[in-house]
């Protein structure tokens, strides 16, 4: 059970949207952590569009797992493919920059789900507008008041939450309402990019995942320099991006590594630096495009640090 540690919540009504504001203190989140840091509450403000408050929601960076999350409980209740057509507000969800299938990066939940988000909503202001039919085909992200939203490589600055036309609330991405799409059966899948021509995967600043590339470059284009430089990274504790632990990461300047020193491999659409020690500094490499073994380029669980831009 996690540790209630809101002290004030501000809440300002506004076009039927949700603003954020969680002042606590630096208790852990919940209970049981083997050590990892503790993530004090934030001041959690949505990316686009007006919002309003909802009570005692709290922002924290990292993973559930990292946070001792109860297993059953928050997106992990949500893990088999058939429970997705029910849309249920959970006690707490996950936001994770990752890759799934040629989306890379791509938004997933606690349970490695893939998170869309739909052309005929509205990102300013947030507003969804997938009831009914469309809700059981395309389950929206529901929170419950007193939840968490635990955030990797998504920025809270870029996550909010909206009051749906039924009341419940709905998480947003880069303003865009985001859900997820009752015919992925199993992590990783990705049935719903595309479809109807207004549905995408959504990428950590609300974006349409997959648009002008999937992460890696074509052969032909090996050793080319990338049109631009990335803005987030996938690291993954074992090389050839075996999914048997991930962290993701974006944004702009130097970011931290979550969790440092474990990465074994990563994949990115572009070019960044990676660093052995945190806030950039120690020794660096320019990483282009994705690495399969970290150790081919003498960074093999060496990643404390990255640089984008």
């Amino acid at each position: 059970m996690f540790h209630k540690r809101v002290a004030v919540v501000a809440a300002l009504a506004a076009a039927g949207a949700l603003t954020l504001t969680a002042c606590g203190s630096n208790d852990d989140a919940a209970g049981g952590g083997g050590g990892g840091a503790s993530s004090p509450a934030a001041k959690a403000v949505a990316g686009e569009g007006d919002r309003a408050g909802v009570g005692d929601l709290t922002f924290l960076s990292g993973s559930a797992k990292q946070h001792g999350a109860q297993a059953g409980t928050g997106d992990w209740a949500t893990a088999a493919g058939a429970q997705a057509s029910t849309p249920t507000a959970r006690s707490w969800v996950q936001l994770s920059a990752s890759k799934a299938g040629a989306l890379n990066p791509v938004v997933v939940n606690g349970a490695g789900f893939t998170l869309y988000r739909f052309d005929k909503d509205t990102a300013s202001p947030s507003k969804s507008t997938c009831d009914g039919a469309c809700a059981t085909t395309w389950p929206p992200v529901l929170v419950a008041p007193g939840s968490k939203i635990f955030t990797e490589g998504v920025k809270k600055s870029a996550v909010g939450v909206i009051k749906r036309a039924d009341g419940t609330h709905q998480v947003t991405v880069g303003g865009w309402p985001v859900y997820r799409f009752s015919k992925d059966t199993k992590p990783g899948d990705t049935n719903g990019q595309g479809v109807g021509g207004t549905w995408f995967g959504v990428t950590p600043d609300g974006k349409k995942a997959g648009q002008g590339s999937t992460g890696r470059p074509p052969a032909s284009e090996a050793g080319r320099p990338p049109a631009s430089p990335a803005t987030s990274v996938v690291l993954f504790d074992d090389k050839n991006f075996a999914d048997n632990g991930a962290q993701g990461l974006a944004g702009k300047g130097c970011q931290n590594v979550f969790r440092d020193d474990v990465a074994s491999s990563l994949t990115t659409a572009g070019t960044l630096k990676i660093w052995s020690e945190a806030n950039c500094k120690g020794k660096s490499k320019v990483v282009n495009g994705d690495v399969a073994d970290l150790a081919t380029i003498g960074f093999d669980n060496t990643i404390s640090s990255v640089f984008f831009g």
